[in-house]
């Protein structure tokens, strides 16, 4: 990959593999080894499969290649790495498009807010399980399931502050926040090549290895109630009748949704540092093999296999319908704590889900600091410094107040995703034009797209995405709406707050001219 500036001295990846692992890692996140087990589990087993890949050629390839060829046009021809700026170059110069694409500064500042806070959590555990300073217990035979894993549902409770109702005083999970904010600002602060991709080299080996270790171990876990192979048997035994239920279908396409990190438009920020004629289509699908063999097969074989092994299939369905907190940070903490060499067990996991979330955390906080940069001219240690002291003020609102985080999660990490989704596909493929936007997504290919995915993106993938959307306004908006609680209406209040001041931004960015080709 050339090594050259652009036109307005825009950092380029370095290496292909460096650009390659950093999307990966912007990808495997703590959904790959907690979300995914407990949707397979949740709905069918094996059968779950099924609906998944199709979810995954249908609309997670499909939007995998427009968010990268959208990056490439924006950051090579109109001097853009975020969709606020894109769109408007894509739409004609749209005044409007600029508070469309708003979402897409929005939608990952917003995660990313909340994101760092929990991806602490899992640097916290991996450190109280260095230090040996978490509940053991010394007779486990007669207890029933809920008293063996009612001490860890307690260690939660405080390490998190008044039993997870929100820190009341500085505690060691706060500390703990700090060191996790200060490791995220200072990869930021280095840069694209220095900071972003130095550290994906190095940390994508190491989380793979780590998770290969796990695995290893997992699988030699036997007890009266069970073995981790039987719970592999159990979490990959197709429940064909499962396949009737459409709520299965549409766990399988949010699934796809949230492994690859679509609609986040980190994908796009980091394309946007390539240069005009680098592959995207063999990038693009081995990036998506690297997430999927990290979520199927490393992610389907560590934490629901070991908790058969303890708690039988009967006890594993009821821990994975209680969440997939209760599966990472109180089933699996029980498991090691009584297994030989549980302590290094539990450092070790607990390690990988802190470089899982933070290779995505550095991901989602990227496309504000691009937008700082290209569109106000912002020089990148001082865009950075301004993305996260944004993040550090609003952050105390979801430590300290409970309910806050999970009413973000759901508008910014569920709901708002699948809309802004459609919305890059429309402006892509309908309105800059399809047949430029098919262009674009083989311009420089190692490999040419099948034609028929021209087809399933224009048309197949709308509707996919529109059917979703439905859904996910069906299910989750009036449950949400009917709480009008203190601490929700605050949370409400943050996120209008930030999509004006991003909508504000986006409308006063200066243009750039596109570059002539």
């Amino acid at each position: 990959m050339a090594d050259m500036t652009r036109l307005s001295g825009r950092e380029k990846w370095a290496t292909k593999i460096g650009l390659i692992l950093a999307m990966a890692g912007n990808a495997i996140g703590l959904g790959n080894f907690l979300r995914f087990p407990v949707q397979a589990a949740e709905n069918g087993g094996g059968a779950f499969m099924i609906p998944y890949l199709i979810a995954l050629i249908f609309i997670g390839i499909p939007l995998m290649w427009v968010e990268w060829a959208m990056g490439r046009y924006g950051g090579s021809v109109l001097g853009h790495g975020t969709t606020p700026g894109i769109f408007y170059g894509m739409t004609g110069r749209k005044k409007w498009a600029k508070i469309l694409g708003a979402i897409g500064l929005w939608i990952p500042m917003v995660v990313a807010i909340y994101y760092i806070y929990v991806e602490s959590w899992t640097l916290g555990y991996a450190i109280k399980f260095a230090m040996k300073a978490v509940p053991k217990i010394k007779a486990v035979e007669g207890l029933s399931q809920e008293e063996y894993l009612k001490p860890f549902k307690e260690f939660l409770g405080e390490y998190l502050g008044a039993k997870g109702k929100g820190l009341y005083k500085p505690t060691f999970a706060y500390i703990v926040f700090l060191i996790t904010f200060a490791i995220n600002y200072y990869i930021l602060y280095r840069g694209v090549v220095k900071g972003i991709e130095a550290f994906a080299k190095k940390a994508m080996p190491l989380l793979y290895i780590m998770a290969i270790i796990l695995l290893v171990r997992v699988f030699m876990l036997e007890t009266p109630k069970g073995s981790a192979v039987e719970g592999l048997g159990f979490l990959w035994t197709p429940d064909f009748s499962a396949l009737k239920k459409p709520e299965v279908w549409i766990a399988a396409a949010g699934q796809v949704f949230f492994t690859l990190s679509l609609g986040f438009s980190a994908i796009v920020a980091y394309a946007s540092y390539i240069d005009r004629n680098d592959d995207i289509a063999l990038s693009g699908l081995t990036t998506t093999a690297l997430n999927e063999f990290a979520e199927v097969i490393l992610g389907g074989s560590i934490a629901i296999p070991a908790a058969v092994a303890f708690f039988g299939v009967a006890g594993t369905v009821s821990v994975a319908k209680s969440g997939a907190f209760s599966l990472g940070f109180v089933s699996l903490p029980a498991i090691f704590v009584n297994t030989p060499g549980g302590m290094f067990l539990g450092f070790l996991w607990f390690f990988l889900l802190f470089f899982a979330g933070l290779t995505s955390s550095i991901a989602i906080t990227q496309p504000f600091i691009t937008f700082l940069q290209d569109d106000f001219g912002l020089p990148r240690k001082k865009a950075v410094s301004l993305t996260m002291l944004l993040i550090f003020i609003v952050v105390q609102f979801v430590i300290f107040i409970p309910g806050v985080l999970d009413e973000m999660d759901l508008w910014a990490g569920t709901i708002m995703l699948v809309l802004f989704a459609l919305v890059e596909i429309v402006i892509f493929f309908w309105m800059f034009g399809a047949d430029k936007a098919w262009e674009e997504m083989n311009r420089g290919g190692i490999i040419q797209i099948p034609r028929f995915f021209y087809y399933i993106t224009k048309y197949v993938t709308p509707i996919f995405l529109i059917v979703l959307f439905v859904v996910f306004m069906k299910d989750y908006i009036p449950k949400s709406l009917a709480n009008t609680s203190k601490e929700v209406m605050l949370a409400r209040g943050l996120m209008i707050g930030l999509f004006i001041l991003f909508s504000v931004l986006a409308l006063k960015a200066k243009d750039h001219k596109e570059v002539e080709e």
